[in-house]
């Protein structure tokens, strides 16, 4: 039986991403996404939970303008890997390998009007600005 990776995320950016340009021209962006969670408590008050992700991105969804503070609407799959620190230990971490973005508010913009259309990563180039904006599955 064939398995499902997929995860999707709407959340604010913690932090202004990191772009990197590599030798091959290759680009990959990085950024800590927040999602929030409210729930009741054994005691009936409102608790607030944050989880924090590690998002990445590949080839043109580096070139997105996002920043910390804006709301993004994130779709990939989870990838889990190890590495060794500078003292020899193995480290693991969890990213989300994202395979398209959407802007659903920019930071310090109430009216929703930074929505713009999303780049998926296995696109060759950007989409045309003339081009329809992908709907958002809610």
């Amino acid at each position: 039986m064939a398995g499902l990776n997929k995860v999707i995320l709407i959340g604010n950016v913690g932090k202004d991403p990191e772009v990197r340009q590599f030798d091959n021209g290759g680009k990959k962006i990085s950024f800590s996404l927040a999602t929030n969670e409210s729930y009741k408590d054994k005691d009936g008050a409102w608790q607030d939970q944050t989880e924090w992700h590690n998002i990445v991105g590949w080839g043109f969804l580096a070139d997105r303008p996002i920043a910390k503070g804006d709301t993004i609407y994130v779709e990939g799959k989870i990838k889990s890997r190890d590495y060794k620190d500078k003292d020899g230990n193995t480290r693991y971490i969890t990213e989300i390998l994202a395979e398209r973005f959407n802007m659903i508010l920019r930071r310090g913009d109430g009216t929703g009007a930074g929505q713009q259309s999303s780049y998926k990563s296995n696109e060759s180039a950007p989409p045309d600005e003339n081009s329809p904006a992908d709907d958002l599955p809610f």
